[in-house]
């Protein structure tokens, strides 16, 4: 990997992972406003959120971290990887629950997984 390759692995991930953080606080307002203004249904307002997060989420990940068009290949990948992040999430929760782990650990597992594994995936997948 040349400096260049490596330079821009670098900023990806770093736009990667803002996005995340924004994408994650607009996640929770979503769900916040729902259950305070639409209904009081957190598996419903967490629904809700999930899918704007993930709309978010691609838009800028894919003109903003990875500098790509928005493209129904990119858009379809980009859905098969939130869906295998979201499986993998469960695991790692259920894994450490199965450990005997404390739950905020198991939080922590997925906080530190799911984020490296989708960026991986769309860095060497769903953006090439």
């Amino acid at each position: 990997m040349t400096s260049a390759e490596r330079t821009a692995l670098i900023q990806r991930g770093l736009r990667f992972a803002v996005t995340g953080l924004f994408v994650t606080a607009l996640h929770a307002l979503v769900a916040v406003l729902f259950i305070n203004y639409v209904a009081p249904l957190p598996p419903v307002a967490n629904g809700v959120a999930f899918a704007v997060a993930t709309v978010v989420s691609y838009l800028i990940n894919t003109t903003w971290s990875f500098s790509a068009r928005l493209h129904g290949r990119t858009l379809l990948r980009f859905m098969m990887v939130s869906g295998a992040g979201f499986l993998l999430a469960m695991l790692v929760a259920w894994a450490a629950q199965m450990a005997g782990l404390h739950y905020l650990l198991g939080i922590c597992a997925v906080a530190l997984t799911i984020p490296a594994f989708t960026f991986v995936l769309h860095n060497f997948w769903t953006y090439r």
